[in-house]
């Protein structure tokens, strides 16, 4: 009779997943046409500028976004132009030569030489020798929030301690109170995998989230620090219960709701979130959320969970597909699609090791979300 029963439920979930997956994954962009990192249209010129060694279009477009204090536009197109340096840098120091006190391209050499350093093994050593390269951008732009929090990634890899991080981070909030950036980069200081724990990560960013304004991308730093969590293991001990993690990404989904569909300004966190809804088992939520995200794969978090991040967005994809549609009824219409299910999607005993095997679960070393006991607000790599 047992083993009746287990194939007889086989039997059905096989039959769901032939019924309703062609018709969930129809929802969604074909696994061609999904990029990652696509530039928006104010940065895409001046990254092609950039490759053809010309700095003129990223000139302008930083300068932009300094005189109009766009500074969490600024600070990511900082974080894109340097990444592109990383590899390319030409153009970076035709700039410098023919400017060499623009504070836009000392912004983008001292990010680019940070993000260098923390590649090194010698790492700190070589970042406490930065110093005045992250001074000199910050005297450069007296009002600029972005050298501040490039000044408090540079200061968690520096192992700096508790006081000199708040000295750097008043700084920072003092420009920007709300800025992303600044906030991720705290949180990240006061991950577990850094100088503080799970609980005081979570603490901070949930008093952030609480004090942001609406629609502010602060509103998601819950689900950073329950990333932070999921991503250092069962081993680590002392975490949240799940029921806060649960909360961090139904304040992260009522965030994302506010923004259309495809929207790249999100994208991130919306790529944040889903990975922390499969892990939890929130299937409904998860593929909903892949809707909402359509193209737009980054490169965190997926980097920092699977070989080829590309890869690693569109498995978990797949994967929501096949397990909403093992859940959805047989003779459930059309109306079953993604999105359609309760608001939380979650299903009884959902747990984060509750993952099919087919899901990529190998965490390489992870360098910590951001958002710390001191304020709200940016962008930032992977690395800090």
């Amino acid at each position: 009779m047992i083993r009746t029963m287990s194939l007889l439920r086989a039997l059905i979930g096989t039959s769901r997943l032939l019924r309703h997956t062609p018709r969930l994954a129809a929802g969604h962009p074909p696994d061609d046409d999904v990029l990652l990192d696509a530039p928006d249209g104010r940065l895409g010129p001046a990254l092609v500028a950039a490759a053809l060694a010309d700095p003129e279009p990223a000139a302008k477009l930083l300068a932009t976004t300094r005189d109009a204090e766009e500074w969490e536009d600024r600070d990511r197109y900082v974080s894109r132009l340097s990444a592109f340096a990383y590899r390319r840098d030409g153009w970076l120091e035709h700039w410098l030569a023919a400017a060499p006190h623009d504070p836009d391209a000392l912004l983008v050499k001292a990010q680019l030489a940070v993000r260098r350093a923390w590649d090194s093994p010698a790492r700190a050593e070589r970042l406490r020798d930065l110093g005045p390269l992250i001074e000199a951008a910050a005297e450069a732009a007296p009002r600029d929030p972005v050298p501040w929090r490039l000044a408090l990634d540079h200061a968690r890899g520096a192992h700096a301690g508790h006081t000199a991080f708040e000295t750097l981070w008043e700084q920072a909030v003092r420009r920007a109170p709300r800025h992303y950036g600044s906030h991720v980069a705290a949180l990240k200081y006061l991950s577990a995998q850094w100088y503080g724990s799970h609980r005081e990560c979570f603490d901070f960013a949930e008093d952030a989230a609480e004090d942001a304004l609406p629609g502010s991308l602060v509103q998601a730093l819950p689900v950073r620090a329950a990333f932070a969590q999921l991503i250092a293991g069962s081993d680590a001990g002392h975490g949240v219960a799940g029921d806060r993690i649960d909360a961090a990404c139904d304040r992260a989904l009522a965030l994302s709701a506010e923004y259309p569909a495809g929207d790249p300004w999100p994208a991130e966190v919306r790529n944040l979130l889903v990975h922390v809804l499969v892990e939890r088992g929130r299937w409904h939520d998860a593929l909903a959320e892949f809707g909402r995200i359509g193209a737009q794969a980054t490169s965190f978090p997926w980097t920092l969970v699977a070989d080829d991040p590309l890869r690693g967005f569109l498995e978990a994809r797949t994967c929501a597909v096949r397990e909403v549609a093992r859940r959805t009824p047989l003779r459930a219409g059309a109306a079953a699609g993604p999105g359609s299910a309760p608001r939380s999607g979650t299903f009884p005993g959902a747990r984060p090791d509750a993952f099919p095997e087919s899901f990529p679960r190998t965490f390489p070393g992870w360098e910590g979300p951001a958002a710390g006991r001191p304020g709200r607000g940016g962008s930032g790599g992977h690395y800090a």
